[in-house]
């Protein structure tokens, strides 16, 4: 009984868990699986021998070794045919190999693992970027000496805090932006290692939070001198720092709130990007929370550079607010500019030109802040003028009591009672005075019969004398009865500045009475001094009263002299 089996193949392969095809039904399966290809690195593929095709449209013959082993996903292979190597091949080596001929089997016919991070390879060629790992080690020591820098400064400052350099710049603004700064250098730490997800985490909070809390720190005082600043009126207008840190607590919540949320509800991820060479390596995912954020802080600084635009020509003792001003400058220009880099001068940067541009940033940034701010108080502090008012304090003449809510000056020690009492006292003296002279006004406007007596206050400085209707004139009134009522406080034992103040009030903003006033300074002047010629008179007499009894006494002596001698003989 004679078979034809010329339409059969003898399929070495594994069969494919899909199913035979139509062009495996006629492909003996007791040949399957008897491939020598290496599994772990390669994969057979049918092949018919020499591409020959019989007449049934099939691989044609009985052959031994139609296959082609393949390098799998991941491996590559060494020899110069890179489609695979010849089953036929393959089975010559294999059974070299069992009859311990050669063992080029395991050596040749092997595919070799691609590069880390290669999904596929043609060679040996890296697919991920390299860190160098040592100039990242320095760049990240460098920043976490930074942070123990910001300690040892915060400690330094609380040590002489009672120096009238860190007393006047609130002591607890500057320890909020040291913190703030301690938290940007912190990113370095975040950034260091290949990130994940954890890392991108660590990276948004370092960033964005220790940005708000020393750029908030500084806009703060910065803002307390333009609202000082810009007021018009004579009152003072006093923010003292407690009313600061209720403005800046609702910024840092929302900060807070804002990355709270991000993180629990969409947390940034690590995802791979190349670079110029094709290099990949991770990166932070950036979408919309980023530019959220960005735009946020975008105007934030806005509205910062805009006070200290407002604030340009506000003096300050230490030259704080100017040097402030500097600081958030830089900030907002380091940020602008490092942005630019990154999105068209190094858009496929590596990670190492990545991580020495965060550097630059951090310390650009924050390393400039501290030197601005903190700079020349610890130069002060070391000279030995801690304690003393700058030039411009003293130019002004101020006092203890002046202030500038905290950019200027604050009081050195805590409020004396008795200064207290006897400032009360001076007011209560302008009150009483202020109500008398109103009385006296009320008085003669409705009794136009009552006339100032002769020799009277009204009517000893010429005020009424010739001119009997200029004692019913408002201006006549108002300026008789303020040197009345300044003579009153001197003599119920008010001092100088009360009866001045009396004076003040009394007098409207008008040219006669402002020359009437300064008659009467002038008129005052000349008393005081005919009170000194007079003092020195007196003096002069007395001198002259010395000279004289000393004389008289001298005219003594010499009568006496030759009744001693008559006795002596």
């Amino acid at each position: 009984m004679d078979i034809d089996i010329s339409g059969l193949e003898v399929n070495q392969c594994n069969a494919s868990p899909y199913g035979d095809s139509a062009s495996s039904s006629n492909q003996i399966a007791s040949f399957r699986g008897t491939h020598k290809c290496q599994d772990d690195t390669t994969q057979c593929e049918y092949h018919s021998p020499n591409g020959k095709i019989n007449e049934h449209g099939v691989g044609a013959g009985w052959a031994k070794g139609a296959y082609v082993c393949k390098c799998r996903q991941g491996f590559y292979g060494t020899n110069l045919q890179r489609t695979g190597f010849d089953g036929i091949l393959v089975e010559a080596a294999w059974k070299e190999m069992q009859e311990n001929i050669s063992d080029s089997y395991v050596k040749t016919f092997r595919c070799l693992r691609c590069a880390p991070g290669c999904a596929k390879c043609k060679g040996p060629e890296p697919c991920l970027a390299t860190y160098h790992w040592p100039f990242r080690i320095t760049l990240l020591a460098f920043s976490i000496f930074c942070v123990f820098g910001t300690v040892v400064l915060v400690a330094y400052m609380y040590q002489h805090r009672k120096l009238k350099v860190f007393k006047v710049a609130s002591p607890i603004f500057l320890s909020i932006t040291l913190l703030g700064c301690a938290i940007m250098y912190l990113e370095m730490a975040a950034i260091f290692p290949v990130l994940d997800m954890y890392s991108c985490i660590a990276t948004k909070w370092t960033r964005h939070l220790g940005f708000c809390i020393s750029y908030t720190a500084l806009l703060m005082k910065t803002w307390r001198v333009s609202l000082t600043y810009r007021v018009k009126s004579a009152h003072k207008v006093k923010l003292t720092d407690k009313q600061l840190l209720q403005w800046m607590v609702p910024i840092l919540l929302v900060m807070l709130i804002y990355l709270g949320t991000w993180t629990l509800s969409a947390p940034p991820y690590a995802e791979v990007i190349a670079d110029n060479y094709g290099l990949k390596f991770y990166q932070c995912s950036f979408n919309w929370w980023d530019h959220s954020l960005a735009i946020g802080e975008i105007l934030f600084l806005a509205w910062g550079i805009k006070v200290c635009y407002n604030v340009r020509n506000a003096e300050s003792l230490f030259n704080e607010a100017r040097l402030i001003s500097y600081a958030i400058y830089n900030i907002a220009a380091v940020n602008i500019v490092m942005i630019s880099i990154h999105l068209f001068i190094f858009p496929h940067a590596g990670p190492d030109i990545k991580y020495s541009l965060g550097f630059l940033r951090t310390q650009l940034s924050t390393s400039v802040t501290i030197f601005l701010v903190f700079g020349p108080k610890v130069i002060r502090v070391l000279r030995g003028q801690g304690d003393q008012w700058d030039s411009r304090a003293r130019a002004r003449g101020v006092t203890a009591s002046f202030s500038l809510n905290g950019i200027g000056l604050v009081p050195e020690e805590t409020t004396d009672l008795y200064q207290e009492n006897e400032e009360l006292k001076e007011e209560i003296q302008k009150l009483a005075a202020q109500i008398e002279f109103m009385k006296i006004v009320h008085m003669e406007m409705h009794n136009r019969h009552i006339k100032p007596k002769v020799g009277g206050y009204f009517s000893a400085h010429g005020h009424t004398h010739g001119h009997p209707s200029a004692a019913q004139s408002p201006i006549a009134k108002s300026s008789t009865a303020s040197f009345i009522l300044k003579q009153s406080a001197v003599e119920r034992g008010a001092s100088a500045a009360a009866a001045a103040a009396v004076e003040d009030s009394t007098f409207p903003s008008g040219s006669l009475h402002r020359a009437r006033r300064m008659e009467m300074l002038r008129e005052r002047k000349a008393a005081k001094e005919r009170k000194k010629e007079k003092e020195k008179e007196k003096e002069k007499e007395k001198a002259r009263e010395r000279e004289k009894i000393a004389a008289q006494q001298q005219e003594a002596e010499q009568r006496e002299l030759p009744h001693s001698s008559c006795e002596k003989v």
